[in-house]
């Protein structure tokens, strides 16, 4: 346990206790640390000194007392959202960055999420400046997605990011939503309850592995006062680029979940 909390902090700027870095050594292998005076990460190769580190230009190359090199960077969302603390599977990064899209996020808005697992989604609209009102029924994933946004974003961001141990299959407590963003294993539950808080014209984004959850969801859309209905998936192919080798790699992120989006009048 360490007294120093994980902050953001400005790119460019030196590293400094408290800091959350990720480390990175030559087979890519990935380890995020908080940076904290005294402290030390051991592995096979070694131990480093996190003092090795404080003070130092972000980028730099540290090594081990072995001589086994570490390259040190700020994580960036992606990165941390597939390294940080889950109690729950994440929403990968391709379809965060797709539902934001389809979402039509923007500053300034009021957004109902539920289903935070983990806290990927709410990071994600989060930093995009809305404001949150999140209903999760399991009180360690409210917990974990309320450290993890901290974590990354800074404590002062909880101010935007109101968390009810509250299940969204009721009728909702709260009104006057821009956007409703769902992960849920039943959505088509919630639509006459964001039907009955969102404004005219917001739009509905909902999560969904299976394409039967998606028929069941678009079914009460259509019973709905919701309209302009779609869904797609998003598929992530790497391509692999030495010299004159190029070609698609062997493996890529294919299937995670369908993305539904609808729109009220």
């Amino acid at each position: 346990m360490t007294d120093v909390e994980p902050r953001p902090a400005p790119v460019g700027q030196a590293l400094r206790a408290g800091d959350m870095v990720l480390i990175t050594d030559s087979k890519n292998r990935r380890y995020l640390l908080t940076l904290t005076p005294g402290a030390e990460f051991g592995s096979h190769t070694g131990v480093l000194a996190h003092d090795e580190i404080i003070g130092q230009p972000e980028g730099c190359e540290v090594a081990t007392i072995r001589g086994q090199k570490f390259r040190v960077f700020r994580p960036t969302l992606e990165e941390f959202v597939l390294s940080m603390p889950r109690g729950a599977q994440v929403i990968y990064p391709k379809d965060l960055s797709t539902m934001l899209m389809l979402g039509d996020i923007a500053p300034g808005q009021r957004v109902f999420e539920s289903g935070l697992g983990s806290g990927a989604l709410s990071m994600a609209l989060l930093r995009a400046g809305v404001s949150i009102t999140g209903y999760e029924i399991r009180e360690d994933f409210a917990s974990r997605a309320q450290k993890n946004v901290a974590a990354f974003l800074g404590a002062e961001t909880l101010e935007r990011y109101d968390v009810h141990l509250q299940s969204a299959y009721d009728p909702f407590s709260h009104s006057d939503f821009d956007r409703v963003m769902l992960d849920l294993p039943e959505p088509w539950q919630v639509v006459p309850h964001a039907g009955a808080t969102l404004r005219p014209g917001g739009v509905l984004v909902a999560y969904t592995p299976s394409i039967t959850q998606v028929q069941r969801l678009r079914d009460a859309l259509t019973d709905s006062r919701f309209t302009q209905f779609s869904t797609i998936e998003v598929l992530h192919r790497g391509w692999y680029v030495e010299g004159q080798a190029v070609r698609p790699d062997h493996r890529m992120v294919a299937h995670t979940a369908f993305l539904t989006r609808a729109r009220l009048i």
